[in-house]
């Protein structure tokens, strides 16, 4: 049991999150970037025209990228799961 096994799940699954958040939040940054622009170009200061879009475009990145998202754990998981005997012998 070696301390680098466990800084490298560590490490996956660092990433793995930030590759799963950034798919869901990067979309919604970017609409959110250019509803600001139209608002300062407009002068339209309503909330809701900031927040309506940004959710719509967060959950059509859950729907459209759900598939991925569970395979990606998945696969994950496995290889959690496959390494149990080198990390344990």
């Amino acid at each position: 049991m070696e301390p680098e096994i466990f800084v490298d799940i560590l490490s996956d699954a660092l990433f793995l999150v930030i590759k799963l958040v950034s798919a869901i939040v990067v979309p919604g940054l970017l609409v959110g970037l250019v509803v600001a622009v139209f608002q300062a170009a407009t002068s339209i200061n309503e909330q809701t025209l900031s927040f309506l879009p940004r959710l719509l475009i967060t959950i059509s990145a859950l729907i459209v990228g759900g598939h991925w998202f569970t395979q990606e754990l998945m696969d994950y998981f496995i290889r959690l799961v496959m390494s149990i005997p080198e990390i344990a012998g």
